[in-house]
């Protein structure tokens, strides 16, 4: 058919019967649409009388309906099972019975289904249940179609369990001797082989022997390799209902024999028949018969049987672990390689080029190499079990890293399905795979992350807190990159159309206040959570993010940012413009009614969420009304009477003023609920007694997030005048041993070069010069430099007092001359001398200038009346 471009359309009369031959082809199209509708005599015939009950409307349609009719009662029987089980036994049961001779596979479907479901919900008896159903369940079990004959099957194998044992005995082991004969079809014997590894569990030991045994020998070595594969894989189950001495006699030399079977299907059921029995094996076994078969698989998995290569990579682990101690240094590295090997199958080697590869890999290679490092990445915790974890940095460090960075998604989703458990079993070493969860969680497939979000909270908390023995420094070092990378997770979800890995991980990220700081979660993720919460188009992911938000509120430490986000919450949510933010607003109040203490809400919140019944959105309106009895819970008398009060009169103006029905109706329900609650007071009272305790507790905790702050703010304040008072303490010390140099030189010049000097000079200027030494050890006294043994202003204010009168005491030793030689020495030195040190010494050379000149004509005299 030609395309009609109808902007080109050319009505001239060359044209015109191609367009027409257009048209006649459209309504052959249409045709067999109209040929489908039913005709009046059809709809006739699908009618059916509305007086007829339940169970004679079933009867009627089994009888003359038509099969999507008779379908329809089929799935309907446990209903009518558990309204009317007599009837329905009597009446419609048999109809089924006659009908499913005949019947289609859908309805043979349904049937096993409603079967199955008539017993779980024991409608009836299950002495009734056997007599009635289990004849229809076993003539249909072995039906000739494959699929009908698994549905039937299953519902035949969930009776087994339930049906006593004289009943199981009687009439389905007996006959199971018969049908499991070579002469029978091979679908009887597939169907046998199925019913002998559930029959086995049912009986003692030696019923087991004497009875299932030799049927179960006979189906091992029938000439249809599907009926030696089926029996295979049911000798895991016929071991375990005859006992660890029939299992090591009569099922180990079967398994063997099928390990060597021609048939790679059976070789395969026989392997991972032996995986799953390892442990009723003893250390004989295990390393005389096992072992061997075990190698001889591995060796050949490569070269001649690649067939189990796949289930091999997925047992590999249990088998290991369950070998391990029959396990030889030289056999425990070599499967330990064996596992690396099948780690990085099929990928290319570092230098680009795969060493094995000699000609292109088909595409069903390339599936098949996936799925074995896929089962490689699911084994890998069991691998870290069986190096030891401390061994896992030198042995396995390696492989994870390649299977966290593997090219395909389905192993990476593997890893990520798995970080958990790797990090458990590292404990302290778990800082040693940190990169590896940067990695995934900036993976470019959303699967990944989504499987790794599951327990993020507790591979985080592992992360932050499970390195003890390997320091600070490494797990401080480990935050920056994190902090990144979940911030670029939540963005590539938030991008994505998958909205619920969205919700999930804004869930997850509320475990972020137990991981790192309150102001790293204020600038990386709480406003972005608001951000969220306004733009965000998905209702489950805006209240994710509401309730997230909460929770970083809840455990802010500061209170400016938490008055900021508060405001922030009323002004743009409560009061903005859209009614769907005023109802995430709602929403928020929700959780912080959940999470705060009743004190906080009614402080904060309580107002502004009064103040929507006044919004011009009927829907606003009817979501207060339904949130007001939450709201009301929250008060407690007589603290909270004045907005009780308020409360009171919102619900009169809303039922007097109220012009919206819907609304209306809302709030009549509410009043007729607000007067039925009970305000708490602020008492303890008996009833309330488990709420007050809870939101006493969360109003301590709250209480003491303020005291913390105000602590902290106190320890700042105390460090930084512990800062100014060491930097005047140590630019002292500088001052003065800059003194005692300059004074130093001063006294050899001057003894040097006077020609008249006398030993009184010289005992003065030696005086001096010892006091100046004086000076400057008495500064650096221990008492004085320890700066932290100052709590508080008072004591620091006394210290810095006592410094200063030293200063005063020790600067009156020096005259004008030695003083003036004192500043000159420190002016090199003027850049590094603060201001406050300046300030402080500046003083007390004011203070002490107007003494100096006398005290040194006191010391004239006296010097001149010693020497006379």
């Amino acid at each position: 058919m030609r395309p009609i471009i109808f902007s080109k359309m050319d009505f001239s009369h060359s044209n015109l019967f191609g367009y027409i031959e257009d048209l006649q082809e459209l309504t052959i199209i249409e045709r067999p649409v109209r040929r489908s509708l039913k005709t009046p005599e059809e709809i006739e015939r699908l009618t059916v009388d509305e007086e007829l009950s339940d169970i004679e409307r079933a009867v009627f349609l089994l009888s003359s309906g038509q099969d999507i009719q008779g379908t329809s009662v089929v799935a309907n029987l446990p209903v009518l099972m558990r309204q009317n089980p007599a009837e329905t036994l009597r009446r419609v049961l048999p109809k089924i019975r006659e009908v499913l001779h005949v019947a289609g596979v859908e309805m043979q479907l349904t049937a096993a289904v409603s079967f199955l479901t008539v017993l779980q919900e024991e409608s009836v008896s299950i002495h009734t249940y056997s007599h009635s159903f289990l004849h229809i369940i076993l003539q249909n079990v072995e039906h000739r179609d494959a699929g009908v004959s698994n549905a039937w099957l299953e519902t035949l194998l969930a009776v087994i369990e339930a049906l006593p044992k004289e009943t199981v005995r009687h009439e389905i082991l007996n006959p199971l001797v018969s049908k499991a004969q070579l002469s029978q079809t091979l679908q009887s014997r597939l169907v046998s082989c199925k019913i002998m590894g559930k029959v086995a569990n049912k009986f003692e030991a030696h019923i087991v022997k004497r009875e299932v045994l030799p049927l179960v020998k006979s189906l091992c070595q029938d000439v249809e390799y599907e009926v030696r594969t089926c029996m295979c894989r049911q000798l895991e189950h016929v071991a375990r209902g005859i006992g660890t001495e029939l299992t090591k006699t009569v099922v180990l030399p079967e398994l063997v024999e099928l390990a060597r079977d021609e048939g790679s299907s059976v070789r395969l059921a026989a392997f991972e028949t032996l995986v799953n029995l390892l442990d009723m094996f003893d250390a004989d076994d295990r390393s005389q018969t096992v072992l061997p078969l075990v190698k001889s698989f591995c060796e050949k998995s490569f070269k001649a049987d690649e067939s189990i290569l796949v289930s091999l990579s997925f047992h590999l682990g249990k088998l290991c672990n369950g070998l391990y101690g029959i396990f030889t240094p030289e056999q425990h590295l070599r499967f330990l390689e064996f596992y690396k090997k099948l780690s990085t199958l099929g990928l290319q080697q570092e230098n680009g080029h795969n060493d094995n590869q000699l000609h292109l890999q088909t595409l069903e290679q390339e599936k098949k190499y996936i799925s074995v490092r896929k089962n490689c990445a699911y084994n890998f915790p069991a691998m870290i079990v069986f190096v030891d974890p401390k061994n896992f940095n030198l042995e396995l460090y390696s492989i994870f890293f390649c299977l966290c960075h593997d090219p395909e998604v389905p192993v990476r989703y593997t890893m990520a399905i798995s970080f958990f458990e790797v990090a458990k079993l590292l404990n302290s070493d778990v800082y040693t795979i940190h990169k590896e969860l940067v990695t995934l969680l900036q993976d470019e497939s959303l699967e990944v992350l989504d499987a790794l979000v599951g327990h993020l909270p507790e591979i985080l908390e592992l992360m932050t807190n499970g390195g003890e023995n390997s320091g600070s420094e490494s797990k401080l070092l480990s935050i920056p990159d994190l902090i990144p990378a979940l911030t670029t997770a939540e963005q590539r979800a938030a991008t994505s159309l998958k909205w619920r890995t969205h919700e999930k991980l804004l869930q997850k990220y509320a475990c972020l206040p137990h991981i790192i700081s309150s102001d790293q979660i204020y600038y990386r993720f709480l406003h972005r959570m608001l951000t969220i919460i306004l733009t965000n188009n998905v209702l489950p992911v805006q209240k994710a993010a509401a309730r997230t938000l909460c929770v970083y509120l809840r455990y802010n430490r500061k209170q400016e940012q938490r008055h900021e986000v508060i405001q922030k919450l009323i002004e743009q949510l409560g009061q903005g413009k859209s009614y769907w933010n005023r109802l995430r607003f709602l929403d928020t109040c929700e959780f912080i009614m959940e999470l705060f203490s009743k004190s906080f809400f009614c402080k904060y919140f309580f107002l502004p969420v009064l103040e929507l019944t006044h919004d011009p959105v009927a829907n606003v309106r009817m979501k207060l009304c339904c949130l007001l009895p939450k709201v009301k819970s929250t008060l407690k008398i007589p603290t909270d009477k004045h907005l009780l009060q308020q409360l009171e009169l919102c619900i009169r103006k809303l039922l007097c003023q109220e012009k919206d029905k819907d609304v209306l109706t809302i709030v009549k329900r509410t009043v007729l609920e607000l007067d039925r609650m009970e305000i708490s007071v602020d008492a303890f009272q008996k009833r309330f007694y488990e709420n007050d305790l809870l939101d006493q507790e969360k109003e301590t905790q709250e209480q003491l997030l303020l005291e913390m702050e105000q602590l902290e703010k106190e320890k700042q304040k105390n460090e930084g005048r512990s800062t100014n008072i060491n930097d005047k303490m140590l630019e002292k010390k500088r001052r003065d041993s800059k003194t005692s140099s300059v004074l130093a030189k001063s006294i050899n010049l001057s003894v040097s070069g006077s020609s008249s000097g006398t030993s009184v000079g010289k005992e003065e200027k030696k005086s001096k010069l010892v006091r100046s030494q004086s000076f400057s050890t008495q500064v650096l006294h221990p008492k004085y430099t320890n700066i932290d043994k100052c709590p508080n202003k008072s004591s620091a204010t006394a210290y810095t007092s006592s410094v200063s009168g030293m200063g005063k005491s020790c600067m009156l030793s020096f005259s004008d001359d030695s003083f003036r030689t004192h500043s000159s020495g420190n002016s090199g030195n003027a850049a590094f001398t603060s201001s406050s040190s300046r300030n402080l010494f500046n003083s007390a050379d004011q203070k002490n200038s107007g003494n100096k000149e006398s005290q040194s004509r006191k010391m004239s005299i006296k010097n001149r009346k010693s020497n006379s």
